[in-house]
């Protein structure tokens, strides 16, 4: 398989741009309403990621057993997706779904039972088929969306133990760096081909950007955050995004970058602990809180203006 690396610090003819959270004045204040997503009466645990157009979800559960599955859940049919035979099953290392698109192909990855490293793979609704992702040459390989021309993005660890992103395109590869960043990963993509990347500063907090398909590299920075910086998420085909980003004391509060200004999504049931994952082009919101007591809980978030 070819692979190309792609390094921002050569692409001096790409501007830079930062989405302040005034860049636009006439955007209104959201209203979310949000709901409990609980994958079956023998969860402990569910954890929502992604969402389609149809209001289709993918994430993972953990069982009374405290068996991680994969999951698809549209509307009230779940479709459990159990690991494969050289896959972990505890609840941490079990599959884990992390992106999916119209024609419900979801993408995730598990940790392998003998090397503990990780392995991607996507997952078809329509033929229950695993279909392993392995970039070339790569000890660990994590998948975490997919858009509905079935490009897909992720990160690699390669024989030197550095992360990488990458994008992929039929059996191309193409690797994304952040310059002086560590621990790069593309996470979300778009229809458009827009895609998202975070990655470690050399302070230790996180990095996040916007990808887009003619050449730009957006830095996303919710002013809410503290020292350890954002991670981004979501991009849906309208270019709404999604993420978490760390407050003063190092709680994770949602957010939603909508119409230029950034928005918290706290689950009103939350502790501490609110992440958002994933969105779609009806502003549906999925993803997972910290409740006092007790283990976490998936949540799908609808918004009104």
């Amino acid at each position: 398989m070819k692979t190309n690396r792609t390094m921002l610090c050569v692409l001096g003819s790409m501007l830079l741009f930062t989405i302040a959270a005034a860049s636009a004045a006439d955007a209104k204040k959201l209203k979310f309403n949000f709901k409990d997503v609980h994958a079956n009466k023998t969860a402990i645990e569910t954890d929502t990621y992604a969402v389609n157009n149809a209001g289709v979800i993918a994430g993972d559960y953990v069982d009374s057993a405290g068996v991680q599955r994969g999951m698809i859940l549209a509307g009230k049919k779940l479709r459990t997706i159990d690991n494969p035979k050289n896959c972990n099953r505890t609840a941490t290392t079990g599959i884990q779904l992390y992106g999916i698109n119209s024609a419900n192909t979801a993408v995730g990855w598990c940790v392998k039972l003998k090397s503990q490293t990780d392995l991607a793979f996507s997952y078809s609704y329509a033929n229950k088929k695993l279909t392993p992702i392995s970039y070339p040459e790569s000890i660990a390989t994590d998948a975490w969306g997919i858009n509905d021309n079935g490009v897909i993005v992720g990160d690699y660890t390669d024989t030197a133990g550095n992360q990488h992103g990458f994008v992929k395109i039929g059996k191309k590869y193409t690797t994304i760096d952040v310059p002086g960043d560590t621990f790069a990963a593309a996470r979300g993509i778009n229809n458009k081909g827009d895609f998202t990347v975070y990655a470690i500063n050399s302070s230790g907090g996180w990095d996040s950007f916007l990808y887009t398909s003619k050449g730009k590299h957006i830095k996303i920075s919710d002013p809410n955050a503290g020292s350890e910086g954002n991670v981004i998420h979501g991009v849906n085909n309208k270019g709404d995004i999604d993420g978490v980003y760390y407050d003063s004391i190092g709680n994770q509060v949602g957010f939603l970058l909508h119409g230029g200004k950034y928005q918290d999504v706290k689950d009103p049931k939350a502790d501490n602990s609110t992440r958002a994952d994933g969105i779609n082009d009806n502003l549906e919101i999925v993803g997972r809180y910290s409740p006092a007591s007790g283990a976490n809980v998936g949540f799908k978030a609808t918004t009104t203006q």
